[in-house]
């Protein structure tokens, strides 16, 4: 899978760039705030529809412009995909897909798929449990593109519980609940099956990927602990989940209904990793936290070839300037072959041969 151009418009700190870059690797190079990862979230945009920074639609727009618009041609195995997103300061967003109107995520996620290593990437070890949780949707969404709309509909379900409950408190009609907690139920066992499911195909990943970055004999584990349920493995269906869930949703019923929102389900499920039951998260040090993310994505972008039969274009923001010598040589060596967009303040720092980029004053040009 390959970016053949990308244009922008009135996109972060871009009043208008257009760029062809090359098939293989791309070295974009200039000084902190010239714009480089701002490439980098375009071209994330197109394929996912969500900044990489978290950042809310707006904040995509230039100051003083009306709409931002990204658009982009990516080659595929099935031919050429052409993505254009305009995203409004307030409002919904237009996606065209090859000039039609795409409806969901599912429709984008069905041709283009990216991963991103990001310098806050410790975060997916370090931080709490949503980060792990949206790490494996994100995996799920692109390996299995309809998941995306699952996602969706779990997510409005639950908000829709959230605001009867917010609403009336104590005072709720239970017959009313009764029939959210029969649609959070099923939607969110679909949503469950999922994550069990790339959660499957990313463990063994990541913990081979864990010993070959370099960190010793040390075994790296993986437990997913469901929200009122308990701990739960691969290989449980869909249709296995919707009554465990309901049920967890009875017995959390007086709870949810004194704090005013849903307090189990797939929203409040944990992803805990260890190693050598040590956690990972409170327990390693940095060092071993790094290697653990680094694995995460690798994994994501193994398992994303597999089920898709293409590569998913790399994005790699400000990584090498985190990692001492050592840990570079050893990512380098685990890079799979793809089409690579690569950040950094200095040249020299990374060690990859490809084509250089200057960037600077919202401008990207051949170094």
């Amino acid at each position: 899978m390959q970016l053949v151009w990308l244009e922008m418009r009135d996109f972060r700190s871009y009043g208008s760039l257009s760029f062809r870059p090359d098939p293989g690797v791309n070295v974009l190079v200039g000084p902190n705030g010239a714009g480089k990862t701002s490439v980098l979230e375009a071209i994330g945009y197109l394929a996912t529809l969500s900044s990489f920074r978290r950042s809310p639609e707006g904040a995509l727009v230039r100051e003083g412009a009306e709409t931002a618009i990204v658009r982009g041609e990516f080659f595929t195995g099935a031919g050429g995909a052409i993505i254009e997103v305009e995203t409004p300061p307030t409002g919904r967003r237009r996606v065209l897909l090859n000039g039609k109107r795409a409806q969901s995520r599912a429709d984008v996620a069905g041709v283009v798929a990216v991963v991103a290593f990001l310098p806050d990437d410790l975060d997916l070890v370090k931080r709490g449990p949503a980060y792990r949780r949206e790490y494996l949707d994100d995996v799920a969404a692109q390996a299995w593109p309809a998941v995306s709309t699952e996602q969706a509909e779990y997510e409005r379900a639950l908000r829709q519980r959230n605001a009867l409950l917010r609403k009336d408190g104590r005072r709720t009609d239970e017959t009313t609940l009764d029939v959210w907690d029969d649609r959070v139920s099923r939607l969110g066992a679909k949503v469950l099956e999922r994550r069990l499911s790339v959660l499957d195909l990313l463990e063994p990943e990541v913990s081979s990927l864990y010993t070959e970055l370099g960190e010793g004999s040390e075994r790296l584990s993986w437990r997913y602990s469901a929200a009122g349920i308990g701990f739960l493995s691969g290989g449980t269906g869909g249709a296995e989940l919707v009554e465990p869930l309901r049920r967890a949703l009875s017995d959390a019923r007086q709870e949810d209904l004194e704090r005013r929102t849903t307090t189990v389900g797939p929203h409040r499920d944990e992803l805990a990793i260890s190693i050598d039951r040590r956690d990972a998260r409170t327990r390693a040090s940095q060092g071993e936290q790094r290697s653990i993310a680094l694995g995460m994505r690798i994994a994501a972008f193994r398992v994303l070839f597999d089920r898709r039969g293409s590569a998913p274009v790399l994005l790699l923001d400000d990584v090498f300037s985190e990692l001492d010598a050592a840990r570079s040589r050893r990512l380098v060596g685990h890079l799979p072959d793809a089409q690579v967009f690569v950040t950094s303040a200095r040249s020299e720092e990374v060690p990859l041969v490809g084509a250089r980029w200057r960037v600077d004053d919202g401008e990207v040009a051949a170094a």
